[in-house]
């Protein structure tokens, strides 16, 4: 598969080894769409979480897990760890989500925003994301079928998640198959997908064009080496608006959107259409 443009990363580390199959961020796009989006606002109400007063984040699941001992092999705490992993490792490419779940969630697992620059600061994008988490005995193999329960997701999303300026995300471990992307690209909704391992390190993520149309034109990623690991293989990825490096100002607020980087640091930015 093809390196490809289109988002990037992290407050927890997160990593990407060379030789590990997929892109890093692909956008699917189809010929001679439109870019036109129309942003909307208003106060966003999300939907009250069963576990709110036990547990909102992955430090406090873990301290709940081993408080209460949860069977650490069942599908309640892998599903569960999971999901607070992908929020955790969002966050610094600029999303704020919430865990939801319970009856008539309709398949969604989190909720939330995205920042971006291609969206106005104060109206960012709104997103919903299906996670998929498998115990490592279960390789399940993800098909386009999760493409259609996704489109399913997204029609029925609560009131703030319905409209223009809204992304639904579908969060697997393992990388999209060919049905996968081809599902993508021939939808009409503006969907995503996520590879990323159980320990929260992002290893591809597509978008159709019409989750471009959406408000993410101009966004990409590109990977580069680890401040940890500057003579190793080990390399991170960095999001970029208009083909250079950014970094959302509400995770790093030293940071400059127009921060140059070296060159040596950087690998290039492709794009891949299907």
């Amino acid at each position: 598969s093809r390196t490809g443009g289109r988002c990037g990363m992290w407050q927890y580390p997160v990593y990407f080894r060379r030789g590990r199959p997929g892109s890093f961020f692909t956008k699917i796009s189809r010929p001679n769409a439109s870019s036109t989006r129309f942003f909307t606002s208003g106060t966003l109400h999300y939907p009250e979480a069963p576990s709110k007063d036990q547990h909102h984040d992955l430090p406090s699941y873990i301290a709940y897990a081993e408080r209460t001992g949860l069977d650490v092999a069942s599908k309640v705490f892998i599903g569960t760890h999971y999901e607070y992993s992908i929020a955790s490792a969002l966050r610094p490419l600029g999303f704020d989500l919430r865990r939801i779940g319970g009856q008539s969630d309709k398949g969604i697992d989190l909720l939330g925003t995205w920042t971006v620059p291609s969206a106005p600061a104060h109206l960012p994008l709104r997103v919903l994301l299906q996670c998929k988490a498998y115990s490592a005995a279960r390789a399940a193999r993800v098909g386009p079928q999760y493409i259609r329960e996704l489109e399913g997701a997204y029609l029925g999303a609560p009131a703030g998640w319905r409209g223009s300026g809204i992304v639904a995300l579908l969060v697997t471990q393992r990388p999209a198959t060919k049905g996968v992307r081809e599902a993508l690209a021939h939808s009409r909704r503006p969907l995503g997908y996520v590879s990323c391992s159980k320990d929260g390190m992002l290893e591809q993520v597509l978008w159709n064009r019409k989750a471009e149309e959406e408000g993410l034109e101009g966004m990409g990623v590109t990977a580069r080496l680890s401040d940890e690991d500057r003579h190793g293989d080990t390399q991170r990825l960095v999001l970029t608006w208009r083909g250079r490096p950014y970094l959302p100002l509400n995770t790093h607020p030293e940071a400059r959107t127009d921060r140059a980087e070296h060159p040596q640091d950087i690998e290039s930015d492709s794009k891949a259409s299907v």
